[in-house]
C-alpha cells in the first residue's frame, strides 16, 4: 500500500507536468495569435496584452479537453521511452492501476476549471461587455418597457458597458401611449443607460407629425443595466456559481433557460469530461513496446478522433439546448460512452 501511494504520487506528478506543458504551448500559441489580432483595436501594447488575456481566459475551456488528452498521450509516452511504464507493468499493477493517477488527475484539473477558471473568466469578461456577449435578436437590442403611462422600446445596432451603466450606439427610441400610439420617436448615436433611466447628450426627437428638433433628452425608466444583463446575457457570460440562482429567478418570469441549463450541466460534470478524455488517452497510449514508432501515428489518430468527438459534444448540447434530447442527458451522455468504450478497448489490450 506504501508502494503504491509513492508511484500513485510519481504517475500523478508526470500527469501534470504532460498537462502543463501541453497547456503552456496551447497557451503561448493562442495568446500569441490574439494578441496580434487585437492589436490594431486597441490604443496601447499594454491594453492589447490584456484584451488577449482575456480571450485567453474565456478560450481554455474550449481546448482544456484536448489538452487532457494530448497531456495524457505525452506522459505516457515519455514513460515508455524510459522503460518505467515496462516497470511498473512488470511490479505487477493492470492498466487500470497504472491509470488511476491520470483520473484522479484529470477530474481534479476538471473541479479547478469549473469552481476557479470559469467565475474568474466570467469576472474579466464582465469588465468590458460588448454586443459579442449578449443574445441578439435580428443582430440588435431590443428593449421595451411597458408602465401604465405607456410603453417604451429601445432598438440599438450594438451596446457596451462603461463602469455600471451601459452605453448604447445608433439607437432608435420608440415612445407609446397606453392605447400604443406612438408619441414620440428619438433618434441617437450614443444613449446611456443609468440606473435612473435614459438619457443623451444630443438626439434628434420627433413628435407625431415628423417634425424634429435636436436638444438633450432623458427619460426616467424601470429598466436598468441589471435587468438588461440578466435579459441578454449569454450563459456562459454568467459564473458557475451564480447560474443556479439566476436559472430560479429567470425561470420564475417565464424566461426560457434551456440554453443556461445545458452551460450548468456542462460546468458541473466538467471534470467526468476531463475524466473520459484522460481515459481515452490512456486506451490510445497502450503499448507493449519499448520504442513505440507508431507514437506519432497514434497521436495523429488520437487529435482527430478529439476534433470529431468534440464535433459530436456540439451536437449533443445543441440538442440538449433546443429540446431534442433532456439537458442533462444531453451534457452526460458523450463522456459516459467515451469511458465506455475506451475501457472494454483496455480490458481486451489487458487480456492480451
Amino acid at each position: 500500500m506504501i508502494k503504491y501511494k509513492i508511484l500513485f504520487k510519481f504517475l500523478l506528478r508526470h500527469f501534470f507536468s504532460g498537462v502543463g506543458l501541453v497547456l503552456l504551448i496551447v497557451c503561448g500559441v493562442v495568446m500569441a495569435v490574439t494578441f496580434v489580432e487585437r492589436l490594431p483595436s486597441n490604443p496601447t501594447l499594454f491594453a492589447a496584452l490584456k484584451d488577449a488575456w482575456i480571450r485567453l481566459i474565456e478560450y481554455v475551456p474550449l481546448f482544456l479537453p484536448l489538452s487532457v488528452f494530448m497531456g495524457t498521450l505525452v506522459t505516457s509516452y515519455k514513460l515508455t521511452r524510459s522503460s518505467e511504464s515496462i516497470i511498473i507493468s512488470g511490479a505487477g499493477l493492470s492498466p487500470y492501476q497504472m491509470a488511476r493517477p491520470f483520473l484522479v488527475g484529470a477530474f481534479i484539473i476538471g473541479v479547478f476549471a469549473t469552481t476557479v477558471i470559469n467565475p474568474y473568466a466570467v469576472k474579466l469578461g464582465s469588465e468590458n461587455i460588448t454586443s459579442n456577449h449578449l443574445k441578439l435578436v435580428d443582430g440588435m437590442v431590443w428593449l421595451r418597457e411597458s408602465s401604465p403611462q405607456g410603453y417604451v422600446t429601445i432598438a440599438a445596432k450594438s451596446v457596451k458597458k462603461q463602469e455600471k451603466n451601459l452605453v448604447f450606439s445608433d439607437t432608435n427610441i420608440f415612445i407609446q401611449n397606453p392605447e400604443f400610439t406612438l408619441e414620440n420617436r428619438v433618434h441617437a448615436d450614443q444613449v446611456t443607460l443609468s440606473s435612473n433611466g435614459l438619457e443623451t447628450q444630443r438626439a434628434e426627437i420627433f413628435d407625431k407629425s415628423g417634425r424634429a428638433h435636436i436638444s438633450k433628452w432623458s427619460i426616467a425608466t424601470l429598466i436598468t443595466p441589471q435587468t438588461v444583463l440578466d435579459r441578454y446575457l449569454q450563459p456562459n457570460q454568467i459564473s458557475f456559481w451564480e447560474l443556479p440562482s439566476f436559472i430560479k429567478k429567470m425561470s420564475k418570469i417565464g424566461v426560457s433557460m434551456r440554453e443556461h441549463f445545458v452551460q450548468f450541466w456542462t460546468l458541473l460534470f466538467l471534470p467526468l469530461t476531463m475524466i473520459a478524455m484522460a481515459v481515452l488517452g490512456v486506451a490510445f497510449s497502450l503499448t507493449k513496446q519499448r520504442r513505440n514508432h507508431s507514437f506519432a501515428l497514434k497521436f495523429s489518430l488520437g487529435i482527430l478522433t478529439c476534433f470529431i468527438l468534440y464535433f459530436l459534444l456540439n451536437i449533443f448540447s445543441a440538442m440538449g439546448a433546443n429540446g431534442t434530447l433532456p439537458t442533462l442527458l444531453a451534457i452526460i451522455a458523450p463522456p459516459l460512452i467515451i469511458i465506455a468504450a475506451s475501457g472494454v478497448f483496455i480490458a481486451s489490450f489487458d487480456s492480451v
